[in-house]
């Protein structure tokens, strides 16, 4: 038999599926291998061996790794487990934290950082606020809105019909509040809300119709009003479900209650969400209406802040970002996965996120010439490989997207845009890897 030899120059195509053997048309299957296992593959086209785990300690149990880089020299890796919070640095345990989250509930965690400070929020969990002090220590806590002469600066929102009264039996002092419909239960203790505008705090829950207040601001008068709401992240109405720092803003996207509302803090004063009266500067509050009420499933600052949902992507913009100029639109129909947060990242100019099926990495990338977004599937030709994501992260050195699987295997995608290279490989271990985070140089 003729025994054909063929040159192969580079494998920037990766892996490819068996269903594009005989496709010699295709870049793809000219560029591409069968099998790639692991092996990383250079952006010049080149493939290396992968090199062997480095054992650092053993984890309290399933969670995530979460990276914290204060600068290029100062960067920490954060294990989050079940009721505790390791903090590493170098490779080096350094400190144990106890932290309000189950197990289970590390899988709907989300994060974001700013300077030393790292936001961590969950949509039944009071959101938190790790902070590493000046002698480099770290301390968790609760976030704390601003607050001027006891009158707290949080959002607020009417969750009962909007017909729904209530009625203040005074407008200072301990009052009783009288509501026309049931929806006071006892967690609601504790809770402010507004009333015509004016703030007071429940103190007690005396039934679903009545609850006795302390009045923070003189109240306008004792009629019956509609004009009235109650802070919009309580235990009762849950808490914010993601989080991101954009134009010197804070940014909420979503709670347990409001799953499709965004959230944005006063300019430069990142916990006062006073909607003031629509001043440049001040905070911004809009749903996102269209056809489908879709729950936002991660938020990401890019060219432009850009909205994950689990049903489409949308971007937020805004020049600068004010009351008066922002605008929401939508550019993509693809989704989010609904059951665990995977976070979207960023590679050169381009957001990688997890698409709703859960067997797709979609690259949310800006075209100068729509003038919009598209979202292109980078593993169409290498599913087999991808398998079903339930973490990623990139490591910008080596240019590698990094992406754990179910099953306990990982992917590695080489990227480079410029000369088109996406390639994809397949790594197996002796255990399974649950999580992947990217510190620094350094890929744990």
């Amino acid at each position: 038999m003729t025994r054909i030899r063929q040159v192969k120059t580079n494998f920037t195509a990766g892996e490819v599926s068996r269903e594009l053997l005989g496709r010699g048309d295709l870049r793809a299957y000219e560029n591409g291998a069968l099998a790639l296992r692991n092996l990383f593959i250079f952006p010049t086209g080149g493939i290396t061996r992968r090199a062997g785990l480095s054992y650092i300690d053993t984890a309290a149990g399933n969670g995530r790794l979460v990276s914290f880089e204060f600068n290029t020299e100062q960067t920490y890796l954060m294990v989050v487990t079940g009721g505790r919070l390791d903090i590493y640095a170098g490779g080096v345990h350094i400190q144990t934290i106890s932290a309000p989250w189950s197990e289970a509930q590390t899988a709907q965690l989300t994060w974001t950082q700013s300077a030393d400070t790292l936001l961590l929020v969950h949509p039944d969990v009071k959101p938190k606020k790790l902070a590493r002090t000046a002698l480099g220590i770290f301390a968790l806590e609760d976030w704390v809105f601003h607050a001027e002469n006891n009158i707290d600066r949080q959002p607020y929102y009417k969750f009962a019909g909007s017909l729904v009264t209530v009625t203040p039996s005074a407008t200072t002092g301990t009052i009783t509040l009288v509501a026309s419909e049931n929806v006071f239960v006892p967690a609601h203790a504790g809770v402010r809300m507004r009333v015509g505008g004016k703030q007071v705090a429940i103190t007690t829950v005396n039934s679903p119709t009545v609850v006795t207040a302390t009045v923070i601001e003189t109240l306008s008068g004792t009629a019956a009003t509609i004009d009235w709401a109650e802070a919009a992240f309580s235990s009762v109405r849950g808490y914010p479900a993601n989080v991101a720092f954009h134009q010197d803003r804070l940014v909420i996207g979503g709670s347990r209650d409001l799953p499709n509302r965004l959230w944005f803090s006063k300019s430069g004063d990142l916990f006062n969400f006073d909607l003031g009266t629509g001043l440049d500067d001040e905070s911004i509050e809009f749903a996102i209406l269209s056809d489908q009420v879709n729950a936002i499933r991660g938020i990401f600052s890019g060219r432009h802040l850009q909205v994950f949902t689990s049903g489409a992507e949308w971007m937020v913009t805004g020049d600068p970002l004010t009351p008066s100029s922002v605008q929401l639109n939508r550019q993509t129909r693809v989704g989010s996965r609904t059951d665990r947060y995977i976070p979207p990242v960023t590679v050169d100019g381009a957001t990688m996120f997890v698409a709703r099926n859960g067997n797709e990495i979609r690259e949310f990338l800006y075209t100068d010439v729509e003038q919009a977004y598209q979202a292109t599937d980078l593993a169409l030709v290498s599913r087999h490989v991808l398998g079903r994501p339930v973490d990623q992260d990139f490591d910008a050195l080596r240019r590698l997207l990094f992406i754990v699987r179910d099953d306990g295997k990982f992917a590695t995608l080489t990227i480079y845009r410029a000369e088109q290279v996406a390639a994809w490989t397949l790594h197996e271990t002796m255990g399974k890897v649950k999580s992947v985070s990217v510190v620094g140089d350094d890929v744990y």
